[in-house]
């Protein structure tokens, strides 16, 4: 049987196998450092064919729950995914207790968090970036690359793009530790309060230079976040652009439902 028929339409054979296998993941029952049987014992277990069997882990390697590497199988992951909770992460509380958004999410995820800097210093605002800091393109900006680990693993890349006129005057910013709270809470120090935070989301597989970034598997779904950081007078004085592993993270947000 190629398929079975569930609420009036028919479910491929290799879904449910996919479908079951995660199952199996998600419960425990397959766990951390723990391989997926080969192809020849889901042959066997499933009484199917190889190509169905392929088909299925497939639907497995996108859940982002395993890492293939050629001749040596499916191994189940050990990264647990991070819960964001946009409500909380930008809080001027965590700036006032010294926490930089990373760090006051992955402390109420219970996970250690790293930060390793990659490049402080000035460049060349592409188009986009330009656009939305209203700058001409090719205006100078500072900007800040980060690579961030969650538990010793590489979750998450991010480059923040500050205009020029607003960060010379704060050398904190040009640091590789701008200090307690972070970018934020320099720029609030001074004098540049926040109104909002605009986020936008993208997911889409990882190119071969992103995956090997972030110890990924080729081609393995990544989800692309560019955020605004727009203060009280209606400038924008940071776009980050950010590239995480999406298995690593889950997206709360709250949305008021009241004009």
């Amino acid at each position: 049987m190629g398929t079975a028929v569930g609420g009036g339409r028919a479910v491929p054979r290799y879904v449910q196998i996919a479908d079951e296998i995660i199952q199996q993941i998600r419960a425990g029952v397959l766990k951390p450092g723990d391989m997926v049987p080969s192809e020849s014992e889901l042959v066997e277990r499933y009484g199917v064919s190889g190509g169905t069997i392929r088909k299925a882990m497939v639907e497995v390697r996108a859940s982002g729950l395993v890492d293939t590497r050629h001749g040596k199988g499916s191994m189940v992951k050990d990264r647990p995914p991070v819960r964001l909770r946009s409500s909380d992460r930008f809080r001027a509380s965590h700036r006032r207790a010294g926490k930089a958004a990373y760090l006051a999410e992955s402390a109420q995820s219970g996970a250690t968090a790293k930060v390793s800097v990659s490049y402080i210093g000035p460049m060349e605002a592409p188009e986009e970036i330009a656009d939305r800091l209203g700058v001409p393109a090719g205006t100078q900006v500072l900007v800040r690359r980060r690579l961030y680990f969650r538990n010793g693993v590489p979750v998450e890349t991010a480059s923040s793009y500050l205009p020029w006129d607003v960060v010379k005057d704060i050398p904190e910013l040009f640091a590789e530790n701008p200090g307690p709270g972070g970018i934020y809470a320099r720029l609030e120090d001074d004098g540049h309060t926040f109104a909002e935070f605009v986020e936008t989301l993208q997911a889409r597989p990882a190119s071969k230079a992103e995956a090997s970034e972030l110890a990924l598997s080729p081609g393995a779904p990544v989800v692309h976040l560019v955020r605004d950081a727009v203060t009280e007078a209606g400038r924008v004085v940071e776009v980050c652009d950010t590239l995480m592993a999406a298995d690593q993270f889950v997206f709360e947000y709250r949305i008021p439902a009241a004009d």
